[in-house]
């Protein structure tokens, strides 16, 4: 029942962050292609009655959390929801910065699920957000790319946004997919973790760096996507590992 009332607040809080983030950016949305068909620049739901289900569900989702969870979860998706909404959403339209700063938000609900679970503000929490941050990054760079044309009719500046041949892109995409290599092995070296997750994620660290690596030689949306396509895998894999070497034990 704890991972069900984890599971139900979070999810109230999440669609409540997102949809905060598309009142916000409904002018944004209007004007670019992938995005002009949502419920508010379409005109299919007025400001007003967005505006007031997002609060609505935001606030229910973080009272429900404190109420079955406990306090110190419920007070990370309040930070998640606030640094999401009120730093990272303005901040797309000032600075390519905005990726790093949005990567915080993106990281911290994993260790709202550690804390859920009775873990503490410990290092092996420092290592999950570390894991969720940098993967992060690759697969914004790749999606920042696919879309730049249509990021750039929106306003909004991406990291990657003004590089014209793909060459920094590809670097940086390298260099963040390298650095999550280490930073995935760390929940083995803690010993949250046994050497099951340890073999994998090592592999797949491996394998998603040599998607990184691909864009080094030249930027395509071929190669871009299949980079997208790597980091939707690694994830999802990465946890389940976790999952699996914990029951094994």
């Amino acid at each position: 029942m704890l991972l069900v009332h984890t599971l139900i607040g979070t999810a109230l809080v999440a669609g409540g962050t997102n949809a905060l983030n598309q009142l916000s950016e409904r002018d944004v949305d209007a004007r670019m292609r992938r995005t002009r068909g949502r419920p508010l620049p379409s005109g299919r739901l007025t400001p007003r009655r967005a505006g007031v289900f997002a609060a609505a569900i935001s606030v229910a989702g973080v009272a429900y959390l404190a109420l079955t969870v406990n306090l110190l979860t419920a007070a990370l998706a309040a930070l998640t929801l606030v640094s999401y909404v009120f730093l990272y959403t303005p901040l797309k339209r000032r600075t390519s910065f905005n990726t790093l700063i949005g990567a915080v938000p993106g990281a911290l609900p994993i260790v709202g699920g550690w804390t859920a679970a009775g873990g503490p503000l410990g290092e092996a929490a420092v290592a999950l957000f570390w894991i969720l941050f940098l993967w992060q990054l690759p697969h914004f760079l790749a999606l920042a790319w696919i879309y730049r044309e249509d990021y750039r009719a929106g306003g909004l500046v991406m990291l990657g946004g003004e590089d014209p041949t793909g060459h920094l892109t590809g670097r940086m995409t390298l260099l963040f997919a390298l650095a999550l290599l280490p930073v995935s092995l760390a929940p083995t070296l803690l010993g949250v973790t046994g050497w099951v997750y340890f073999v994998g994620a090592l592999v797949l660290g491996v394998l998603y760096a040599v998607a990184g690596a691909a864009l080094t030689a030249a930027v395509t949306d071929r190669r871009a996507w299949r980079l997208f396509s790597v980091s939707i895998i690694y994830l999802p894999v990465l946890l389940t590992l976790m999952v699996i070497d914990k029951l094994g034990a």
